[in-house]
């Protein structure tokens, strides 16, 4: 779904929000590497790998430890709150607590104001073993006043416009499950809001969890998402595996009393309810094909098993919550559901026994791609919907596929397919591709402005083919007998560092350095960030983060940009709300028609890039969007490398960058753009 919302007649009228200093500062020290600036000349030397370093890894902590790390948050948040600069009116509530080597916390919090629960006000302390504040990141760094107080839009008209949306997507229900007040902060200037929440189902039979924000002032609907994840997996088995089960007098259950206790149940073609635990009188389960109902429960009680031993061997991360509690599975989902899902309502995992009923989506990518649903939750929380939705897939996509490598399983060995047994295209193709997502015909290989109104399915491309590149580079290639062949958006080789790096970055980032609203540029930032901890600055990892984010569309590469480039380093001023402005450069000495992948570098100043829209003019006078409108996009300045088929331009000529701010108090400055012919 789509976060975006139609142009507002009036803008804010108090000051806009900026990102508190002490928010980035530690992260931009972390990444100062990879901003250039002018064209490259000689390549930059080559940089080693490194080891992780263990200050900068998070230990493994017992659930005691980390619940009483918590309890310390807890206790001492009114003064934390009071040291990062919080108003009289915000509280905090401490969420998750990661500790590093060296001493230092990195501590998860909810934000309340005036007793509401603010919707984007998460945010990360990080603390020195001293007890100092070393950084602070924020979902949103909107100052938290809110004026209004009293909603002038009544509790019942916000369900009855929640209610009817979500019958637009399907939704059986004519009535909320909940309507509360809350303060909306993700995205512009905090106001009061209600937050209502419809269930009931979905037109495909999955569970509906719609949550709906409406502005309690206008009653304008603010944003929108699903609270239940959904991702269809394969639908093979995982052979003869051992299960862990509990045994009471003669009977055996599904219960893994080493796992948290998680359990399995058999919903039986029911949906709702936990169904009945799996027990019988032999601890033999199933018999590797659907004629017994146990099979599945073996499949999705295996899953489980390799999925928590997955998360706390390569990260010392006891379940999902990291707090040694297991979730719970249930099989046998309604009739024919071709689908599986997490809710974190119930806390457990689901699956439909596909089309027909006969293959339950019960295998191993599929049990670590809806867990991971789970662990997303209760870290950086990703927004299900727009730019933070497309990471939240995605997150659970490459650790789907970590958990499928980790289990080593002959019957279902690992690789980067995503559902490449499942046939659900009818013609022997996965249903994704890490190497190339544009092959499953809907995903997107590569970033662009406006990807975020893509179903969060599809705009996950760009991240799982940025986690296939580091791990395994590009261009062609056979792993474990299957053949990838990955691209880049700039045309350049990535040389990968290992699957088992990559993981570690990615997850370091998403429970470190990302919160409820980072999008693809924050996803590089603290990508980048948890590289440097982890290996330095200056080693190979980290390069080959800005190498493998620059083949996906997003940054540059260490050293700056390689080929042939043109600059303009004359600032422009940017009128606020004006007619839009113009540079140019001239392109002199070459032959034929500029590149299908021309590279398109800009530097903007400005206090809220998502009132600007950005045009580059070719030679022939035709125009290329490279970054449109958007109200909820609320950070500051653009820098970014724009890819742009412009075969169909003659390469000398005077191409121009077209500027426009489209609403009102905020101004910026073009500082410099360039083209770069590869």
């Amino acid at each position: 779904m789509s976060s975006s919302r139609s142009i507002p007649s009036r803008r804010r009228v108090s000051p806009r929000r900026r990102t508190a200093t002490v928010a980035l500062a530690g992260v931009a020290a972390l990444i100062a590497a990879a901003v250039q600036s002018g064209a490259a000349t000689a390549a930059p030397a080559k940089p080693l790998p490194g080891k992780a370093d263990p200050a900068h890894s998070s230990v493994r902590l017992t659930p005691a430890q980390r619940a009483g790390l918590i309890r310390d948050a807890e206790a001492g948040r009114a003064d934390t709150a009071r040291s990062i600069g919080l108003g009289a009116q915000e509280k905090l509530v401490a969420r998750d607590v990661v500790k590093d080597g060296d001493g230092t916390l990195h501590t998860r919090y909810e934000r309340t104001y005036a007793g509401l629960p603010v919707l984007g006000g998460d945010l990360i302390v990080d603390t020195a073993p001293s007890g100092a504040t070393r950084r602070v990141l924020k979902a949103s760094g909107a100052t938290l006043k809110v004026t209004v107080r009293t909603p002038a839009v009544p509790k019942a008209t916000a369900e009855r416009q929640a209610v009817a949306r979500a019958k637009t997507l399907g939704g059986t229900r004519s009535a909320a499950d909940s309507v509360r007040q809350v303060i909306w902060a993700a995205t512009g200037k905090p106001v009061l809001a209600w937050e209502t929440v419809v269930g009931g189902l979905q037109d495909d039979g999955t569970p509906n969890e719609l949550h709906v924000v409406t502005d309690a002032a206008t009653g304008q609907k603010l944003y929108e998402y699903q609270g239940v994840r959904t991702g269809v997996g394969n639908t093979q088995y995982s052979g003869q595996v051992p299960l862990t089960t509990t045994q009471s007098g003669a009977t055996f259950n599904l219960t893994d009393g080493d796992r948290g206790g998680h359990k399995t149940y058999n919903l039986n073609r029911g949906t709702s309810g936990t169904g009945t635990l799996f027990s019988q009188g032999s601890d033999t389960w199933g018999n590797g094909t659907i004629s017994d109902p146990a099979t599945a429960g073996a499949d999705a009680h295996y899953g489980a098993a390799v999925t928590w031993d997955f998360y706390k061997n390569t990260f010392g991360r006891s379940g999902i919550k990291n707090n040694g509690v297991g979730a719970y599975s249930r099989v046998h989902y309604g009739n024919s559901y071709v689908n599986a899902f997490w809710s974190d309502s119930c806390f457990c995992m689901t699956y439909g026994d596909g089309s027909g009923n006969a293959d339950p989506l019960t295998a191993l990518d599929v049990a670590g791609h809806e867990m991971s649903h789970g662990v997303t939750a209760n870290t950086a929380g990703l927004n299900y919907s727009g730019e933070s939705g497309g990471l939240n897939e995605a997150t659970s996509d490459i650790f789907g596929t970590g958990v499928e490598f980790y289990a080593a399983n002959s019957s279902d060995p690992g690789d980067y397919l995503i559902g490449e047994e499942i046939d659900i295209n009818g013609d022997g193709t996965p249903l994704r591709y890490m190497d190339k997502p544009s092959k499953d015909g809907a995903s997107k290989d590569s970033w662009y402005s406006g990807i975020g109104g893509v179903d969060v399915h599809y705009s996950s491309g760009p991240a799982n083919h940025f986690f296939y590149l580091l791990s395994e580079g590009s261009g062609a290639k056979v792993i474990d007998g299957v053949s990838y062949d990955s691209p880049t958006a700039d045309g350049l080789p990535v040389t990968g560092i290992g699957r088992d790096k990559a993981l570690q970055i990615w997850y370091r980032a998403l429970t470190t350095k990302w919160t409820s609203t980072t999008n693809y540029s924050g996803a590089r930032t603290g990508t980048l960030a948890a590289a440097g901890e982890l290996y330095g600055t200056t080693s190979a990892e980290y390069a080959a983060v800005q190498d493998a984010w620059a083949g996906v569309g997003v940054g540059t590469r260490p050293g700056g940009d390689t080929g042939t480039s043109y600059e303009s380093t004359t600032p422009v001023t940017i009128p606020d709300n004006g007619p839009a402005v113009t540079s140019d450069i001239t392109v002199s000495g070459r032959s034929g028609n500029a590149p299908s992948n021309l590279r398109v570098a800009v530097n903007i100043t400005h206090t809220w890039r998502g009132d600007l829209v950005i045009d580059l003019v070719g030679p022939s006078g035709t125009s290329y969007r490279l970054k449109s409108f958007s109200s909820s996009d609320s950070g500051d300045d653009v820098d970014e490398t724009y890819t742009v088929n412009a075969a169909a331009e003659p390469a000398n000529g005077t191409w121009k960058l077209k500027v426009q701010d489209q609403a009102a108090q905020d101004k910026g400055t073009l500082n410099s753009w360039k083209v770069t012919f590869p």
